[in-house]
């Protein structure tokens, strides 16, 4: 498993070009980026030179984030797709083949209408993915404060995302699995087992503080091995399925970091050391 970064956690890292640098300078094979930056340095660069110093570098790119907005009105959506498909060509010419998006554990919406829109919407998003070899990553959201932060519950768990994704009904269209919300869900070692290696698009790694399940923030997270979560049992689950991808620290915290990225991307590197080696991965 590849280990990665993205920018929540590891401060100010600059351009992606800095970013990649940075990543590299610490082990780390992976890291997750903005469309639009991918976009702009293929743009001002040219495509090869930014190959060229991603293959020098040993860095490849992770996951992009899904530049149409689905949650909203139509009009929002629509006027998103043309962004969707540039950034999805440039991820694609960098080696990129991953684009994720969160989805909320409740809504505002009539649930049921929601889930129909939704449903269609991100299929659309998988229609286009998909001409650039890209799959589409749906991120569960488990931590319980926003399982009621708005009026309808919606989807917070593994099974009731991939039960969705049956429903969309693409092939490129699987899980973005975060360590933080298969703790917050209760999850377990067997609920890893019952997955298949690629039904998983990319994964999150980071902690939780020692508190009650019920009372974990979803933006007050600490870094792997610095918590509580069962790192050890996650990482050796991800192994025994097959997984091979990338696995992305991401740390959200209730204010910016204070330490330069270059301190926090020595503190992610030892952070992961320990954790791979806790679970008995290379």
């Amino acid at each position: 498993m590849i280990k990665g970064l993205t920018r929540a956690g590891i401060g100010e890292a600059g351009t992606i070009r800095e970013f990649a640098e940075l990543a590299s300078r610490f082990g780390f094979g992976a890291v997750d980026a903005h469309g639009q930056e991918l976009e702009d340095w293929i743009a001002a660069a040219g495509l090869e030179q930014a190959r060229a110093f991603l293959e020098e570098k040993q860095v490849r790119i992770g996951a992009i984030g899904l530049a149409a907005e689905w949650r909203q009105t139509e009009e929002a959506f629509r006027d998103g797709l043309p962004r969707l498909a540039a950034e999805a060509a440039a991820a694609s010419k960098l080696g990129g083949t991953a684009c994720c998006t969160y989805v909320l554990p409740s809504t505002d919406e009539n649930p049921a209408r929601f889930m129909a829109v939704a449903t269609r919407r991100l299929r659309l998003c998988a229609d286009i993915l998909e001409a650039y070899g890209i799959r589409l990553g749906l991120e569960f959201v488990g931590p319980h404060h926003l399982r009621t932060r708005w009026k309808h519950p919606f989807l917070w768990d593994a099974e009731s995302t991939l039960e969705w994704i049956d429903t969309i009904g693409k092939r490129n269209v699987g899980l973005l699995f975060d360590a933080y919300h298969w703790y917050t869900t209760g999850g377990t070692a067997a609920d890893i087992a019952k997955l298949r290696a690629d039904q998983i698009v990319h994964v999150h790694i980071n902690d939780a503080k020692d508190v009650p399940v019920a009372e974990v923030l979803d933006n007050d997270r600490v870094y792997p091995g610095e918590g509580v979560i069962d790192l050890t049992t996650f990482l050796q689950g991800l192994q025994r399925i097959g997984y091979t991808g990338v696995v992305a620290q991401e740390i959200l915290t209730p204010q910016p970091p204070a330490e330069t990225a270059e301190a926090l991307a020595a503190r992610s590197q030892q952070a992961f050391k320990r954790v791979y080696e806790k679970a008995g991965l290379a």
